[in-house]
């Protein structure tokens, strides 16, 4: 029924949003020169309140609306424009700003993720667990190109985005001398939206890329790329949608979410456990030795996303301002407290801290943090980051034993629990004078639960769905000789 139901509302929401392309497009045309300029002052002039981007409240709507002429007002599907051709309230500083961001954040997937999880695993199993990473970067940009940002950052109902920016039609670029020429999103209104739509792909990316963790040493490729695909479109899309879009169900509901706690990191951790789950564990689990390989490389890796997180979440406030020196403020005394509370936790349980350890801690610190960065106080970081340690550890440790799944590299004991955590603590912490909104426990508590149900049911379904067809699974003959050479032919010496 849950299925059906989940079916209904894609198909639903799709069904609505091609219905308002449609009806709104000549309108969208004939008032985008007269509302411009109102629009891109109200949105700039917003707090943003539950998105990696300046989010336009209504009353920024109704302010766009009441500037358009009475030409416009005879197409009353279009209230407002929501892109914008006038680049006079571009800001250079915002742009470059947001152009590092969006290097740090594809800095996170390639090489950071990809070191991280690839010295975790066994040397036989290194160069198929980079590919992943690698394989998903350039296969996300292709379909966020093709119609992901498109159905994720447009207007359309409540659980899909519309159809205006596939192949990004409609994205202005500079012709000429004319730089007037450049789009700026409605979420974003003083960068150019190819800057915007560029920063989206890179949490695009990275979002699936983490669920690999779950699955490590056992999947097919062919079948990574396809689950990824489909994931990637049909769950990541939906919830970048209702989440961050304005127009969308959790975010009109008032869900904060700064820079991807549950976009990003409840829904890898949940298809991650699912995943996990649905291909069953690695052979010789619980039996043989699976130390990682080379933890230099894990510490390289941690590393590296500890310093791309910053244009993760300081990049959310999507301009050069106190917000995001405020976010960055708030990532590094979290990632802080997280790595020394799993530290000094692992150091009481098991009598000696690990370097993987305190990696891992400072990783669950940075995803906890995530929803929260650009809403809660130093005494609010500090609070989530010494949580994030301590029952990340807990849930990667004590939690994976007693329910005998086999995670492999913790996908959802830290992108998952962390990323749980993380949410609803914004919802305790959450100051208004900070980030324009006061927190709700029982408003972050319905987004997480929407995100783990739809997440969980949706790829518990294209799991077995691929399975059925291709299979997910390498053989166990296969699994023992390792998948380098099994399916890419090459190992590492």
């Amino acid at each position: 029924m849950s299925l059906l139901m989940a079916g209904s509302l894609l198909a639903g929401g799709i069904g609505a949003a091609m219905a308002d392309d449609a009806s709104s497009a000549p309108a969208a045309a004939s008032a985008a020169a007269a509302s411009d300029t109102s629009a891109s002052a109200a949105a700039a002039s917003a707090p943003a309140a539950s998105a990696p981007a300046a989010s336009a409240p209504a009353d920024a709507s109704a302010a766009a609306s009441a500037a358009a002429p009475a030409s416009a007002a005879a197409a009353p599907a279009a209230p407002t424009a929501p892109f914008s051709v006038d680049s006079s309230k571009i800001n250079s500083g915002d742009t470059a700003w947001m152009l590092t961001s969006t290097a740090l954040v594809l800095f996170m997937t390639i090489p950071g993720l990809a070191l991280f999880y690839g010295g975790m695993v066994r040397k036989k199993n290194v160069l198929a667990t980079v590919m992943q990473s690698f394989a998903i970067t350039a296969l996300i940009t292709v379909l966020w190109t093709v119609v992901g940002y498109s159905l994720a950052f447009t207007p359309g109902s409540g659980f899909i985005g519309g159809f205006s920016r596939v192949f990004l039609s409609g994205m202005n670029y500079i012709h000429g001398d004319k730089a007037t020429t450049l789009t700026v999103s409605h979420l974003a209104p003083t960068i150019p939206e190819t800057v915007y739509f560029v920063y989206q792909m890179t949490f695009a990316i990275i979002t699936p890329a983490l669920i690999c963790g779950a699955f490590a040493d056992r999947m097919k490729f062919s079948a990574m790329l396809v689950f990824m695909t489909l994931w990637s479109l049909i769950v990541y899309v939906p919830i970048a949608h209702m989440v961050w879009e304005p127009s969308g169900w959790l975010s009109s509901d008032g869900v904060l979410d700064f820079a991807g706690g549950t976009v990003v990191h409840i829904n890898a951790g949940i298809a991650g456990l699912v995943s996990c789950l649905v291909l069953g564990k690695r052979v010789g689990y619980g039996r043989e030795a699976m130390a990682p390989h080379n933890l230099v490389l894990t510490l390289i890796g941690g590393s590296m996303l500890w310093i791309g997180w910053f244009g993760f979440n300081a990049g959310s406030a999507v301009a050069a301002d106190g917000r995001a020196g405020f976010a960055m403020l708030t990532t590094q005394v979290a990632t802080a407290c997280a790595a020394l509370g799993w530290m000094f936790a692992e150091w009481i349980a098991k009598g000696k801290p690990s370097v993987l350890g305190i990696v891992s801690g400072a990783v669950a610190g940075l995803v906890a943090i995530t929803p929260a960065a650009g809403f809660v106080g130093v005494a609010g970081a500090l609070v989530i980051g010494v949580a994030a340690g301590v029952v990340c550890f807990w849930s990667a440790t004590w939690l994976k034993s007693k329910l005998g799944y086999d995670d492999s590299l913790d996908a959802f004991g830290v992108h998952g629990v962390g990323g749980v955590l993380g949410a609803l603590l914004t919802g305790v912490f959450a100051v208004k004078d900070i980030g324009g909104a006061d927190g709700s426990l029982l408003l972050q508590a319905k987004g997480v639960l929407i995100t783990l149900v739809y997440s969980g049911i949706v790829s518990f379904v294209l799991l077995k769905v691929i399975d059925l067809v291709i299979g997910l699974r390498v053989t166990e003959e296969e699994e023992r000789e390792g998948l380098d050479v099994i399916l890419h032919g090459e190992h590492v010496e």
